[in-house]
């Protein structure tokens, strides 16, 4: 087995001189790590080589701190698309800096990175515990979003304007990058400035993270999309639900969406081809055996079907083809051609989901990073991300977080799961 070298060292500002205020809970002691492998095959040629297998730092609040609360501000930022429970983990960040370590002044950057120029003329939201108290209640995020990068100079001259001691970035790919340019920034100005992402992707494809917030709501609502195509598949001759889910690079929302309650008979992901005559040929064999199917496709699977859309978005990705009115149109042309009926319905639910208050597992899973990524900073971590690994809160650093998108392995044993769940051909070409 070919080891890899991973660095998971993480930036720090300097030496923590302060105690910390906090006098309940347990407190990480230096040097805690949790193990990045998990099984004992992988982490054996590190024991046999004499090297330490790759662990990542544990996140947690530390006995001294390298920010003495009275004497800093700390920001908050949200960028990119909405997700489930941005607003739980900006009520959480705000509750922590407060009633952990007595920070009192926190600005929320309003409408993205654009908020951190001024000359935009956005005007930073004081948020305040009131201000926060029952935001998470609400879908999207009280300071609104947007995409695309800024200069990071004119950010951080607004940073230095204010005060602010800690900027905390919340979003997927793209804010990981522009928070990763700022501490870049901050670090040649030689500022002591810390910022830390905390990782908001209702696709769950950031690496080195488990799970991030919000994808276990979209899942939940996927079901009952996927529920509705069901029922009227079943409810008609030869009657197929079309729907169409989220994941632009990785398929992971469509994918468990099959394994809620094996309604999916085909899901179509990014990171496993296939071809049209395939799943027609596939479907057909399906309608004539059982009747009805149920289809789910992520936005990004078949791509290389489509024409190719033109440009990309204010986020530098690739703008993509739409799949879902693709195969709707193609699977009726299909069987009016051959002279067969053909009952189906498409469904697209992709803003209903990402629109959605937390359920209540994300809403503890965003407190947990609010009040993580809120020690990391107090602590002088700066350019990284926290993240969830092995079922423990972790520091990565954003250079790796961003190195790649996490996918689904073809071979892995999720897609297995998904192929045994849906009974689907292994391929369709």
């Amino acid at each position: 087995m070919t080891m890899q070298k991973i660095d998971f060292t993480i930036d720090n500002l300097g030496e923590c001189l302060f105690p910390s205020p906090m006098s309940e809970g347990r407190y990480v002691a230096a040097g805690e790590r949790i193990m990045y492998h998990s099984r004992f095959e992988e982490i054996k040629p590190y024991v046999n080589a004499g090297e330490e297998p790759p662990s990542m730092e544990l996140a947690g609040p530390r006995e001294r701190i390298f920010f003495a609360p009275t004497t800093i501000a700390c920001g908050i930022v949200t960028c990119g698309g909405l997700c489930p429970g941005i607003n739980d983990v900006i009520r959480a960040v705000v509750l922590s800096l407060n009633h952990h370590y007595g920070i009192r002044k926190v600005y929320g950057f309003r409408y993205g990175f654009e908020g951190l120029v001024k000359s935009h003329g956005h005007t930073p939201l004081a948020l305040t515990l009131e201000a926060v108290s029952h935001i998470g209640e609400l879908g999207g995020t009280i300071l609104a979003s947007s995409r695309g990068p800024q200069d990071p100079a004119r950010m951080v001259d607004s940073l230095e304007e204010l005060g602010i001691g800690i900027l905390f970035a919340i979003g997927g790919d793209g804010t990981l990058k522009g928070a990763a340019a700022i501490a870049g920034e901050a670090a040649r100005r030689g500022r002591a400035i810390s910022v830390i992402g905390i990782p908001k992707t209702i696709d769950n494809d950031i690496s080195f993270v488990q799970t991030t917030f919000g994808f276990e709501t979209a899942v939940s609502e996927a079901q009952r999309a996927i529920y509705a195509a069901h029922t009227e598949a079943t409810g008609a001759r030869n009657g197929v639900g079309l729907v169409k889910l989220m994941g632009r690079d990785s398929g992971f929302i469509a994918a468990y969406s099959a394994l809620v309650d094996s309604q999916v008979n085909f899901c179509l992901v990014p990171e496993v081809p296939f071809t049209l005559a395939g799943l027609l040929a596939s479907l057909q064999e399906r309608l004539q055996q059982r009747g009805h199917a149920v289809i789910a496709v992520a936005e990004g699977a078949g791509q290389e079907l489509l024409q190719a859309a033109e440009g990309r978005d204010a986020s530098g990705n690739v703008k993509l083809g739409d799949i879902g009115t693709f195969l709707r149109d193609a699977i009726k042309g299909h069987f009016a051609q051959s002279g067969q009926e053909l009952n189906l319905k498409y469904i697209d639910p992709s803003y209903i989901i990402r629109s959605q208050p937390a359920n209540p597992h994300d809403s503890a899973l965003c407190l947990l990073l609010g009040h993580n990524a809120v020690h990391a900073g107090m602590a002088g971590r700066t350019n990284m991300v926290v993240g969830f690994w092995n079922h423990q809160f972790t520091h990565v650093p954003i250079a790796l977080a961003t190195s790649a998108r996490k996918k689904i392995d073809p071979e892995g044993r999720l897609w297995s799961s998904v192929l045994a769940s849906t009974g689907q051909p292994r391929q369709m070409f």
